[in-house]
């Protein structure tokens, strides 16, 4: 029997956002208390409210980092890892998650989602491109209504989308 923990990517905006980190914490907290990995890009804004909600609950964190200095991430990191690739690390960190949760976000983020869906992987949205974009909606983006909602949805999606820790596409 397989002990790996679901790995579940949380992306959105670098930019600090009272409202998008507080949700971001309560999804990095969430998942912790859950037993699920949080994955992101390791910096500011969600990134870091997810990391910091994770650790506070004993959860572990990974940032796949755009720069080459492990040191550079956030103070919640706990496995740091400089991939040098800039926004094309974005690929990585929708590779290692099982589901993706985007809370807001931009363009970065976007793209996130896009190779997330790309990969087949289920992505829910806290307030993101199906909802931020005057209508503009991305197909295969599951809303949720709040960040335990947000939770939820990705680690059921999750449970379905791989088994024991096998990771599709």
């Amino acid at each position: 029997m397989s002990r790996a923990r679901p790995l579940i990517a949380v992306v959105g905006s670098g930019r600090p956002d009272p409202a998008r980190d507080a949700a971001a914490e309560a999804v990095g907290r969430g998942l912790a208390e859950a037993g699920a990995v949080v994955v992101c890009g390791g910096m500011s804004g969600v990134m870091e409210a997810a990391c910091r909600g994770a650790a506070g609950a004993g959860g572990l964190t990974v940032g796949l980092l755009p720069g080459g200095d492990p040191g550079e991430g956030n103070a919640w990191v706990d496995v740091a890892i400089p991939t040098a690739m800039a926004e094309l690390r974005n690929g990585l960190i929708a590779r290692a998650g099982r589901a993706m949760i985007a809370i807001g976000g931009e363009w970065g983020t976007l793209s996130e989602v896009a190779f997330a869906l790309k990969l087949g992987r289920p992505v829910v949205g806290l307030d993101t491109w199906e909802l931020a974009r005057g209508g503009k909606r991305v197909e295969g983006i599951v809303e949720a209504g709040d960040p335990a909602a947000a939770v939820s949805l990705a680690l059921e999606a999750s449970s379905v989308s791989g088994a024991a820790g096998a990771q599709p596409g």
